[in-house]
C-alpha cells in the first residue's frame, strides 16, 4: 500500500485505490451469486444501485482495521473479510433505497435514484434484498458476537431516525440531543465496521473498543460536515440540491449553534423561516446569512475538527513499523472526512 505520510486528498485516494477496487470486485460477483434466479428487474435494480458511485467508506474500514489489528493475507481468509466489509455497503445503500423513497428523492449521486428510475415497489424490495443478504453475510462469516455488533448498529440506526423525527418540530433542540441523533442514524455504523475489522483479525478487546470510538468520532465528524455541505457545498460535487436540509426545516448543527447564540430578532426570523413551509421556499439565503453571521457554519467546522482530533488520539494504542502505515491511512482518512466535497 501507497506511503501516504503528509498525505493530501489525491495520494489518499491513490493508496486506497486497490482495496476499493478489490471491494468492488467481491461485490459485484456476490451479487451476482445472491440474486441468481432472481428476477432480472431485481438484478438490475440492484447493481444499478450499488455499482453507481459512492466512496465505500465503511468496507474500507473493515478492511483497514483488520489489517491495523494484524490481519495477515497470506494466514487468514482474506475472502471472509471481503464479504464481511461489503455487508456494510450493502446495509448502507439498502438505508438509502429506503431513505430516498420516504423523502420522494429523485437524485442520488448526481443521477436518478433508484425509486426514480424503478418505482417505489422495487425500491423497497430491493433494499429489503440487501439489508437481508447484509444480515446473512455478518451472521454466517463473523460469528454470533459480529452479528449482535451488527444489529445493534441497525437497531440504532432506526432509533436514531425516530428520535430525529420526535424532534422534527422541536426547534430548541440543543447540540446534544443532536448529536445523540447523529450517534444512531450514522456513528454507531462507522463504529462496528471498525469493530468488525477488528474483531475478524482476533484482535484484544482494548483494541476493538479503541477501533469502535474511532468509528464513532469518525460518524460524527461525517454527519457534521454532510450538514454544512448542505447549505456551502457545490451541487455538481455532491450530486444533491443545495439547502435541501433548509427545505425540510431540519434542526442540523449549524442551525443549532446559530440559534443558541442569536439575538432576540434573528433568532426569531430563523425559526420563521424554519417553522413555515412558504416562507422556506424562497428563504434559503436569508437563513444562509443570519447563520454566517452567527460564525454557525465556522463554529460548526471547528467542532467536526474536535471531534476528528478525539479520533485521532484514540488510535494511540496502535504502534509498531509493521502498523505504521495503515494507521497513517486511519489519520488521513480522518482528515479526508473533514475536507471532503461530496
Amino acid at each position: 500500500m501507497a506511503d501516504v505520510t503528509n498525505a493530501g486528498v489525491p495520494e489518499l485516494l491513490q493508496a486506497i485505490a486497490p482495496e476499493v477496487e478489490k471491494i468492488e470486485q467481491i461485490m459485484l460477483q456476490d451479487l451476482r451469486e445472491a440474486s441468481a434466479g432472481a428476477d432480472p428487474l431485481l438484478r438490475e435494480v440492484l447493481e444499478y444501485g450499488l455499482l453507481n458511485g459512492g466512496k465505500r467508506l465503511r468496507p474500507l474500514l473493515v478492511v483497514l482495521a483488520a489489517r491495523l489489528c494484524g490481519f495477515k493475507e497470506e494466514n487468514d481468509d482474506k475472502e471472509t473479510l471481503y464479504k464481511l466489509a461489503i455487508a456494510f455497503e450493502y446495509l448502507h445503500c439498502a438505508t438509502l433505497f429506503h431513505d430516498d423513497v420516504i423523502d420522494r428523492a429523485d437524485m442520488r449521486r448526481g443521477k436518478p435514484s433508484v425509486n426514480e428510475k424503478f418505482g417505489t415497489i422495487a425500491a423497497i424490495l430491493g433494499g429489503d434484498f440487501l439489508h437481508s443478504r447484509s444480515m446473512f453475510l455478518i451472521g454466517s462469516l463473523g460469528g454470533r458476537k459480529a452479528l449482535q455488533i451488527f444489529c445493534n448498529a441497525t437497531n440504532a440506526m432506526v432509533d436514531g431516525e425516530f428520535l430525529q423525527l420526535r424532534n422534527a418540530q422541536n426547534y430548541n433542540l440543543s447540540e446534544d440531543d443532536y448529536l445523540a441523533a447523529v450517534k444512531g442514524k450514522t456513528a454507531l455504523l462507522i463504529a462496528a465496521t471498525c469493530e468488525i475489522g477488528a474483531i475478524a483479525a482476533g484482535a484484544s478487546t482494548a483494541k476493538q473498543l479503541a477501533l469502535a470510538q474511532y468509528g464513532i468520532s469518525l460518524g460524527t465528524a461525517f454527519q457534521i460536515v454532510d450538514d454544512l455541505l448542505d447549505y456551502m457545498g457545490d451541487v455538481a460535487k455532491t450530486g444533491k440540491v443545495i439547502g435541501n436540509d433548509f427545505q425540510e426545516g431540519k434542526m442540523t448543527l449549524p442551525v443549532i449553534l446559530t440559534i443558541a447564540e442569536a439575538n432576540t430578532e434573528d433568532k426569531a426570523s430563523l425559526l420563521f423561516l424554519l417553522e413555515n413551509t412558504s416562507a422556506r421556499r424562497d428563504g434559503f439565503p436569508e437563513a444562509f446569512e443570519i447563520i454566517q453571521r452567527y460564525d454557525g457554519f465556522g463554529r460548526s467546522r471547528k467542532s467536526a475538527e474536535s471531534v476528528v482530533a478525539k479520533a485521532v488520539a484514540g488510535l494511540e494504542i496502535f504502534s509498531g513499523k509493521n502498523v505504521s502505515p495503515i494507521l497513517t491511512i486511519f489519520k488521513a482518512l480522518a482528515q479526508y472526512v473533514l475536507t471532503r466535497e461530496k
